[in-house]
């Protein structure tokens, strides 16, 4: 036996080789292990099903643990590099009888307490090789280090996540979620398991692919994300004693992916992401920000953090006309606005739900064509931005009859309809070399330099067009449309691209490490649009999370104040009808992009944190924390609540010296005060709906004096 042991960024490690050259990761964790690792049955560091092979372990019921190939792995050799991201330890593997050998990487980051993990098959047998399972992170043991029973002290977060209700986590105990110590005190195994996944094309409809795991006896805590644009798969178990955790992308059992693997054919899994941590929840999101933050796609947008207007919510609402759009540029004009975006509705007259596909203007609706509204947002010191949705085409649209059946989702001979509509299918040649051509068209007649990229279809399980299975067509079309945005970016390398997906349907890091800007949500309630901001850091960095802000023309000037701090610690996509709103509201909007470009020069670099916890669904009380590097901005939204007054606790400034003042709005009462001795912020809200955006400035003992 030997074993491999490292320290790395704060993260501890330990692996064991054992005597018969199976692979184990015996402990992952913030924290040093307590004891000498022992090898344990049934631990691996990568599992693998493989069709026809027996599992000759207890592997009950459809759980990914104790897998055929997973069991028989062998070790080879492992190599511990360097490149620019950081330290790469490479883990070579195989299982001899069926010829397939196999990688285990997991790429560490300088200065960044989490790690990139997957897996790289190869079949250099003679035979073809059925895959139905591959594990990018595989961790047995996930509770160790703490003396009390597993289901007393570990508890786990789920991100719940659908339209209009995004990023809503939620922590449960084992037993809530049907894991209980009574196999584990018997080194039992049960038959089930915590799964959460996604199956299909919108990769966020029940769950962000993300995870929370912490051990409330000892402090020890995992966050992980999965990076994928569609199908993935986590499961916490349990098996020789102890609980498990499994990362990965689609699977057979769950997502109908099945991938044949051919003599000489190689196939990479999704990757995932784990951070350590031995602190707190916001610890480990900064730790995970940090991390995304080094693995995005550059993009001067980023660094900007430029101010948007569109025209949808709360809006025009996909019914432009050039007049209507006029009107609308002026007041985004004068607010300080720097892109203008027309969002859906411009190509055609009426109807253009099942339409959609052929991206050419209407002239009903702009009879001195687009271009005239194009120039109009220019000439007013903004850069335009359409609306699009590349991935589908209406079964109305004209284009239907003109493409090739090859060109669609097909299941059973049949082409996917979805919502009137069908989904294009990446991996076609004409398709890519079609939205190229309407990409290029659209900017060299009408000058965009936006483009919000929606997507509203659910199109299932994938496609049977030169696939082995629907799940693997989908993830083969998952990366190739992600092969083509590169490609588009690389041409246009300041072109900026929303990532919308009904609002945020798509809040994946395989789509964020490319789009430099998200949409969080549609939900056109501005009290509950407030408690989805809060929580939206969670999911994607602050300078790339896009919040609607959209005050009524009937607004009062405190409700224009709450949805302008829905957006301010973000990114503000900015909307409603500033056109027709009273003068004082329209001011107090002016006064939120005014403060905003103050101080959006930090958001990049802020990390985030929540002083009241995270929010949910009609909380009377929500609160977002962002610490830069020289200030704290704290937005605290009053949400229908009885009282005004409010205690903000901010544990990592407590015994400091510290201004404290009402960043936005000035023009709106408000009171807040500095607690030195308990580290917190009092604060109070006049209205029972109103916001404020703090900020907290250290005092040194000069300006103290």
């Amino acid at each position: 036996m030997k074993q491999i042991e490292l320290c790395e960024n704060g993260i501890y490690a330990v692996w064991q080789v054992c005597d018969d050259l199976r692979l184990q990761l015996l402990h992952f964790s913030a924290q040093a292990c307590a004891a000498k690792a022992e090898p344990e049955e049934g631990v691996y560091a990568l599992e693998v099903h493989v069709t026809g092979e027996n599992c000759e372990l207890e592997r009950n019921g459809i759980r990914h643990a104790m897998t055929s190939a997973g069991w028989r792995m062998q070790y080879i050799r492992h190599t511990d590099e360097r490149n620019e991201a950081g330290r790469r330890i490479t883990f070579y593997m195989k299982e001899p009888a069926i010829g397939l050998q196999a990688r285990q990487i997991y790429q560490f980051y300088d200065g960044i307490q989490t790690v990139r993990a997957w897996a790289e098959l190869e079949n250099v047998g003679a035979d073809d090789l059925g895959i139905e399972y591959v594990s990018s992170f595989a961790l047995t043991g996930v509770e160790r280090g703490g003396l009390s029973a597993p289901e007393d002290k570990m508890r786990v977060w789920i991100p719940h996540n659908t339209w209009c209700r995004e990023a809503q986590w939620k922590s449960y105990s084992f037993p809530e979620v049907g894991l209980t110590s009574s196999q584990i005190y018997q080194r039992q195994h049960s038959a089930t398991a915590l799964s959460v996944g996604n199956t299909g094309t919108w990769s966020t409809k029940s769950y962000l692919p993300m995870g929370y795991l912490e051990n409330v006896e000892t402090g020890s805590a995992l966050l992980w994300q999965i990076e994928n644009n569609g199908s993935w798969h986590w499961e916490i178990g349990d098996q020789t004693g102890y609980y498990y955790l499994l990362l990965s992308g689609p699977t057979e059992s769950d997502s109908h992916w099945w991938k044949k693997l051919k003599p000489g054919e190689q196939f990479v899994s999704v990757p995932a992401a784990v951070s350590v941590i031995n602190g707190t929840f916001s610890q480990a999101v900064g730790e995970m920000t940090k991390y995304r933050r080094r693995i995005r796609r550059t993009h001067p947008d980023n660094a900007k953090a430029s101010v948007i207007f569109n025209d949808y919510m709360n809006c025009l609402w996909a019914d432009p006309t050039t007049e209507k759009e006029k009107q609308m540029i002026d007041a985004a004009a004068e607010l300080g606005c720097e892109y203008y975006v027309v969002d859906g509705g411009w190509y055609s007259a009426g109807y253009w739900w099942d339409s959609v596909g052929e991206w050419k203007e209407s002239k009903e609706r702009f009879p001195n064509g687009l271009v005239e509204v194009m120039d109009y947002i220019r000439g007013k010191g903004m850069i335009p931005g359409l609306w699009l949705e590349p991935e589908v085409m209406g079964i109305h649209s004209p284009m239907v009859q003109q493409v090739k059946p090859e060109w669609f989702f097909t299941r059973h001979g049949k082409a996917v309809q979805e919502r009137s509509r069908y989904q294009l299918d990446f991996r076609n040649p004409e398709v890519i070399r079609y939205m190229d051509e309407t990409i290029d068209r659209l900017i060299k007649e009408y000058g965009v330099g936006y483009f919000k990229i929606d997507y509203n279809i659910e199109a299932g399980i994938g496609t049977e067009t030169d696939a082995d299975s629907f799940g693997d067509g989908l993830l083969s079309h998952n990366r190739a449309y992600l092969r083509w945005l590169e490609s588009v970016m690389e041409r246009y390398p300041d072109l900026v691209f929303e990532n919308c997906s009904s609002g945020g349907l798509r809040l994946d890091y395989a789509m964020l490490a490319r789009y430099p800007l998200q949409s969080t949500s549609d939900q056109e309630d501005y009290i509950y649009t407030a408690s989805i901001a809060a929580n939206a850091p969670t999911a994607v960095t602050p300078e790339q999370a896009g919040v609607w802000s959209y005050p009524l023309a009937d607004s009062t000037t405190e409700q224009t104040a709450f949805n302008m701090v829905n957006a301010m610690l973000m990114r503000i996509h900015q909307s409603g009808r500033p056109d027709i709103i009273a003068p004082e509201c329209f001011a107090v909007i002016k006064e939120g992009i005014d403060c905003y470009k103050q101080m959006r020069g930090e958001i990049p670099t802020s990390l985030p944190f929540w002083p009241l916890g995270l929010s949910a669904l009609g909380d009377e009380w929500l609160s977002l924390g962002m610490e830069t590097k020289t200030r704290i901005f704290i937005a605290v939204w009053r949400c229908n609540s009885s009282t005004g007054t409010i205690s903000l606790p901010v544990p990592q400034w407590k015994g400091k010296k510290v201004k404290a003042s009402c960043f936005y709005p000035q023009s709106l009462p408000s009171k807040c005060e500095w607690n030195q001795q308990a580290g917190s912020l009092s604060a109070v809200l006049p209205a029972s709906v109103s916001a404020r955006i703090f900020v907290l400035e250290q005092l040194d003992a000069e300006d103290d004096a």
